[in-house]
């Protein structure tokens, strides 16, 4: 490609290097890449290598649109994997090295497995806000999450570091319960919401129930301004499989309080510094009661979180959701990858790293192709899922030689989930990531019901936000990838009243 690619060494034959097609990673990306592969090649062996005892299988898959996908991820012993592809065999450990010159990868277990051509697929870890401290819990696979379960059955209050999916989604469910919930930003979801959706979930999160009024608001306005052993060490290292959609589904996150929830939000602060009961009170220091009660706090806290903004809260522990890091560190000692500003494993258009015959997918790599302008890579799910099917395929194409276009999923980001229980569809620059102020918002919000978000330049449609049972997803996406000039609609673009299905049809 051009200077953005790192620089990949010429392909080499599969009958010109011994060795097997060997996958790192048994989450989404890298199940996903093994399965591909048994598929292209039946008659290879295809060896998958994983930390944890389970694998991650993506389930119920549904094609919703051109590029929206829904599925499920299903936790599965790794067994059913090779039941499913006999061709797939699994070593059961942790990667130690990789060894790139003599095209070989060592495992704790003191294996040695040569390959011909390898994907990196072994995701990413918690960046945690403090290293070693136990009663700082990072929650990024099922065993942390269970643990997190378990320690919750007896805390009274907790605090909550970060503003991404993973926090959102623990704020909502978490019951019993004291939460203060900690974020840098202005409101609660920056990652994926502007302050207007933002303020349609808080409401959400205080009422507990959607409330349906049949007051539409539509506005538009433009921007100003601002724009076992190896799985005790993947425990221990948090690089276990990221959890999926739904990770709560199946865990009773409950503290010991009455009621639902109590959640009080510090906004625009970080975490400042983290002590213990003794070490608070050699400071001299108080601690504030939780906001709104009536008395001082008077219970004495395991530990307490002093914040950038000066306040200072006792709790029983705290999450850190403050996002990840790509699990890079085992492969890099002894190889000279190019890496991203993220730290991820600069991959180009055909998922090749820097060094022959590696290639990466998934939360560990860093997409440096010239991406489409609606199209910009986040650590989510679903494009772990599309790598990994994506990787595979260019392995099979460098191996036979064959010619391959850029998957069509990379033309449009699209992803969709569930927030606060409200179905959430993310198109495009949803919040107009790089436009700047060059650009023209149209808003539609039924409080309760419904929230959608156009994001327009030029007069064409370049992202949307859609929470709620909109049904406009497919036509967003449509409208999106074809760049046709709304300028003559206004703002019936999401006049509630007209069905623009029919209305572009």
């Amino acid at each position: 490609m051009d200077a953005t690619r790192p620089p990949a060494a010429a392909a080499t034959t599969a009958t010109a290097v011994a060795g097997k097609l060997v996958v790192v990673g048994g989450g989404i990306a890298g199940v996903t890449c093994a399965e591909q592969l048994a598929v292209n090649f039946p008659s290879e062996e295809i060896l998958l290598i994983t930390a944890s005892p389970v694998i991650k299988a993506v389930t119920n898959f549904k094609q919703v649109s051109k590029i929206l996908e829904e599925f499920d991820v299903e936790e599965q012993p790794s067994a059913t994997l090779e039941k499913r592809f006999p061709n797939i065999t699994i070593v059961e450990s942790a990667v130690k090295e990789l060894k790139s010159e003599e095209r070989c990868v060592l495992t704790e277990d003191g294996g040695r497995h040569a390959y011909k051509k390898l994907c990196l697929c072994a995701g990413a870890k918690p960046k945690l806000i403090c290293e070693g401290n136990p009663y700082v819990l990072g929650i990024r696979d099922t065993d942390s999450a269970q643990q997190f379960q378990k320690r919750l059955t007896n805390a009274k209050r907790i605090v909550v570091v970060g503003n991404g999916g993973i926090a959102l989604e623990l704020v909502y469910e978490v019951e019993g319960c004291e939460i203060i919930w900690v974020i840098k930003d202005k409101a609660i979801g920056n990652t994926f919401f502007d302050s207007g959706a933002a303020e349609f979930l808080t409401s959400k999160l205080r009422s507990g129930k959607p409330e349906a009024k049949l007051v539409q608001k539509r506005t538009r306005y433009t921007t100003e301004g601002t724009g076992k052993k190896a799985h005790k060490k993947a425990i221990a290292d948090n690089t276990g499989s990221a959890l999926g959609p739904d990770w709560h589904e199946g865990l009773a996150l409950k503290g010991t309080r009455e009621g639902s929830r109590d959640v009080h939000i510090e906004t625009l602060c970080e975490v400042q510094q983290i002590s213990l009961q003794e070490e608070l009170r050699a400071t001299g220091k108080k601690p504030l009661p939780f906001p709104g009660a009536k008395c001082a706090d008077a219970d004495a806290w395991p530990v307490y979180v002093e914040l950038t903004n000066g306040k200072i809260y006792g709790c029983d522990f705290i999450i850190s959701a403050t996002g990840v890091l790509p699990n890079t560190e085992p492969f890099l000692r002894g190889n000279k990858f190019a890496l991203g500003e993220d730290g991820g494993l600069r991959v180009d258009e055909r998922m090749r790293t820097s060094l022959p015959d590696v290639y990466a997918a998934g939360d560990i790599c860093t997409a440096s192709w010239p991406p489409s302008p609606v199209w910009q890579q986040m650590r989510l799910w679903t494009q772990a899922r599309q790598m990994g099917w994506y990787a595979a395929k260019c392995i099979a194409a460098g191996i036979l030689g064959d010619p391959i276009d850029m998957d069509f999923s990379f033309e449009l980001f699209a992803h969709v989930t569930k927030f606060f229980n409200y179905k959430v569809v993310l198109l495009g620059k949803y919040n107009a990531q790089g436009l700047g102020t060059d650009h023209e918002l149209l808003l539609r919000c039924t409080q309760g019901l419904e929230y959608v978000k156009a994001v327009l330049q030029n007069g064409r449609l370049v992202g949307a936000v859609l929470i709620g049972e909109t049904d406009l997803e497919e036509t967003f996406e449509n409208l999106i990838l074809n760049q046709m000039d709304l300028s003559p609609y206004g703002e019936d673009l999401l006049d509630p009243n007209i069905d623009i299905e029919d209305y572009f049809d």
